[in-house]
């Protein structure tokens, strides 16, 4: 733009133009023609702004004389401060950014009698095509203005957060100088402590997870008389659309939100527990990132001994099976600032809600609870027959299985190993017509595998269990016992055919005939087909098919064989 002490740009070809073409009658005061005006017009401009615009200079016929398009630079220039022309200074006022106006100046308002120079003639009018780019005043602060505020706020951001957020970065007139989401990554940094331009510093202040906001700098709050050297000018008003996705402070402990807590809760967790437990994962903004629900498979973990990340460590203390709570956790109680590499960026805050299912420690035993009637006799021990019912669930009270869908008792030999280890410990000393609730930790139930499609790994168990009946079982170590005095003649009774030999039809058939007639018990549970084989197998040392005299012999003179 042509001012009082601008050098003119000499454009050789207009000298001869104008040394042969007299310029029009002047008009008494400039003329605007609004050749193009913006839907939205924020701010017009006043006597003290300071403007960024481009221009082309014509004479009346249309020939350039000065073009800012040409230098590849806006004219920027203070408006009513004497700077420009008089005409130029009247027809700024009241435009709008991205306004374009053509103007006309008389000569009275622009060069008069004396022109300028070999370009500008005396007397001459002159046309302007004027487009406004930029406008701010010495006295501008950043301007903040949240075009979505979320529904929950529980944290605005302060001095020393630091944030994680997306932006668009315009010039005033829309032109986009930078985008953090074309380069698909947040932008992170500390706010109020000068890591950024000190507009940005103060628009993020005060913003919520979740909102969007327009914050509106003018150059002395952005990059200031020199910009940044490539994209954004000198003395450029700075427009940035800002949406938070994350915020915590470098003090940040973990929070948490405990949103359904069971009644009673005779047990919380503890560090050395081993906790199995569903859990949903999510970025501050709600981006989520991880879930067990997904994969149909609670996370399974010892507590408080460094096998999680530092916050869920300390997050699921204290807890009751059933709880359900939200764990807020700052970047460095979780993955820091590299994050994961894929689904968790660097620095970021993690929101678990987490569902505890069970919990145990390696030190538990059986937890027994017990109903009893009034005559609680005999009670049971290793060996006994047991029969009883059981209704089976997890801690959570999932079901797992009941007798009663089948209509019929579940029968074992306590201290045979025929159910886990819990449930034989649980049956011991219970007397018939007794209730008990067997809380069984897993290492005394199924394990870390579990059963395949009914009881998970590392599962916590519940019985509850109504001994029906018992039979009392034979002393350790005995599948058969005599009722009534042994026959002195015992081998000679068994061996029918007088041959010298017992056979094991021999043999099987004489036992079973004492069981019959009540001389003797086999053990209680078993085959007795197995048992009785069992027994002549021991009898048959040297496993030829027979039993001799010379082999046979009473439990009561034996120490390495379960026999007679």
């Amino acid at each position: 733009m042509i001012t009082l002490t601008h050098n003119m740009i000499l454009l050789p070809f207009l000298v001869a133009f104008v040394s042969c073409n007299a310029p029009p009658v002047p008009t008494d005061d400039i003329i605007i023609e609004k050749t193009f005006s913006p839907e939205q017009c924020l701010r017009a401009v006043k006597n003290g702004d300071y403007v960024r615009y481009h221009y082309n200079g014509m004479f009346p016929d249309g020939k350039k004389f000065d073009s800012s398009y040409d230098r590849g630079s806006t004219y920027n220039v203070f408006v009513g401060r004497k700077q420009l022309i008089a005409g130029m200074d009247k027809a700024l006022l009241g435009m709008c950014v991205n306004e374009r106006r053509l103007v006309k100046i008389p000569p009275h308002l622009a060069y008069g009698k004396d022109g300028y120079g070999d370009i500008i003639p005396p007397n001459s009018v002159l046309h302007f095509d004027v487009l406004l780019l930029d406008i701010w005043n010495s006295e501008d602060q950043v301007q903040s203005n949240t075009y979505h505020t979320p529904e929950h706020c529980g944290r605005k951001v302060q001095v020393s957060d630091y944030v994680r957020y997306h932006y668009n970065g315009t010039l005033l007139d829309g032109t986009l100088f930078d985008s953090s989401h074309t380069r698909m990554r947040t932008y992170d940094t500390y706010v109020g402590i000068g890591w950024l331009i000190a507009g940005m510093d103060q628009g993020l202040l005060g913003m919520c997870v979740g909102e969007r906001r327009i914050i509106t700098m003018p150059p002395s709050l952005g990059y200031g008389e020199n910009g940044d050297g490539s994209d954004i000018p000198p003395q450029a008003s700075l427009v940035f659309d800002v949406v938070l996705l994350d915020l915590h402070n470098p003090k940040d402990e973990i929070a948490v939100e405990v949103q359904h807590l069971p009644d009673p809760c005779p047990r919380k967790s503890a560090v050395g527990d081993f906790m199995r437990y569903h859990y949903n994962g999510s970025l501050l903004d709600g981006t989520f990132f991880d879930s067990s629900y997904s994969r149909n498979h609670t996370y399974d973990t010892y507590i408080g001994k460094g096998y999680v990340i530092v916050g869920m460590d300390q997050g699921l203390l204290g807890l009751c099976i059933g709880e359900r709570r939200r764990i807020t956790i700052p970047p460095h109680l979780a993955y820091g600032e590299e994050g994961t590499g894929t689904k968790i960026p660097g620095s970021a805050v993690l929101v678990f809600d987490v569902h505890v299912i069970d919990f145990h420690n390696p030190s538990d035993s059986v937890e027994i609870t017990s109903t009893k009637p009034e005559s609680c006799s005999p009670l049971s021990k290793n060996g006994d027959y047991v029969k009883y019912h059981y209704n089976a669930s997890l801690l959570d009270g999932t079901d797992i299985d009941s007798t009663h869908n089948y209509g019929k008792t579940y029968n074992v030999v306590l201290g045979a190993g025929q159910v886990v280890i819990g449930m034989e410990q649980g049956l011991m000393g219970m007397c018939v017509g007794e209730k008990r609730r067997l809380v069984i930790p897993p290492h005394l139930g199924y394990g870390e595998r579990g059963v395949e499609g009914e009881v998970p790994g590392s599962a916590v168990l519940v019985f509850d269990v109504e001994l029906i009946e018992m039979e009392e079982g034979l002393p350790e170590g005995y599948m058969y016992v005599w009722n009534d005095d042994v026959s002195p003649d015992l081998f000679v009774e068994m061996d029918k055919n007088k041959d010298g030999k017992v056979e094991a039809s021999e043999f099987s058939d004489y036992i079973i005939r004492q069981v019959n007639e009540g001389r003797g018990r086999l053990a209680p549970g078993f085959d007795p087909n197995r048992l009785i084989e069992n027994m002549f197998n021991n009898q048959d040392r040297n496993k030829d098919g027979h039993i001799t005299e010379a082999e046979f012999k009473l439990k009561a003179d034996e120490t390495t064989h379960d026999e007679l």
